[in-house]
């Protein structure tokens, strides 16, 4: 977790973006919220955000501010049954992770707001599309822009007549009927409702 705070008050008074990066998949969500939220509202807001999409995390790795050790926030995730894991010179394999994400979100919003004017809060949405949905450097770290672009197309799918399932024709006559063919049955169940029971069939066109 991280911040990009500092940017100009929007039209709902935020002032800060809240980064949060999943350490396993690296998908990211940007919350616009107010640098004076309490810990209690980004208790709540985490939830309604983060929560109801990816269930409760297992740990989180705070990057920045100390703040977050709060008792509140202590006690909530406790309380959720997580724990804290703060990012240290110990553990180099997270540090550093949301600073990253971070450059990448001020550069996108200072691109976005001078390319199309407007406020950073509405291109937040389509920052958080475009990062989630793009190759990462540390991906095609020493690629050149050919092996990049051949490794976009070829992740794509591309159609083969091997692919195409032959369909079996149906002669269908002028009053819409067909001719049934005989099925020959291998398997059959019975299987047991609450209020009733259901004939399953299993069978092969001969």
């Amino acid at each position: 977790m991280d911040f990009v705070s500092g940017l100009p008050f929007t039209l709902t008074k935020k002032d800060s973006v809240w980064v949060i990066v999943d350490h396993l998949t690296k998908t990211a969500h940007f919350i616009p919220v107010r640098v004076d939220y309490s810990l209690q509202k980004l208790a709540r807001l985490y939830i309604a955000e983060i929560v109801r999409l990816h269930g409760v995390p297992m740990s989180i790795i705070l990057d920045r501010d100390p703040s977050f050790t709060s008792g509140f926030w202590k006690a909530l995730y406790q309380a959720l049954g997580t724990k804290l894991d703060f990012s240290t010179a110990f553990h180099p394999q997270s540090y550093g992770q949301s600073e990253r994400v971070v450059k990448i979100l001020e550069d996108m919003l200072r691109g976005c707001v001078l390319n199309f004017r407007g406020s950073w809060e509405e291109f937040l949405p389509l920052a958080e599309f475009a990062y989630n949905n793009s190759y990462q450097a540390s991906v095609l770290k020493g690629v050149t822009v050919e092996e990049g672009v051949k490794v976009w197309t070829e992740g794509r799918y591309r159609s083969d007549p091997s692919h195409v399932v032959p369909v079996e024709e149906i002669e269908v006559r002028p009053d819409l009927s067909f001719e049934e063919e005989p099925v020959r049955i291998l398997d059959r169940d019975v299987k047991v409702l609450r209020k009733k029971t259901v004939l399953l069939v299993k069978g092969r066109a001969s």
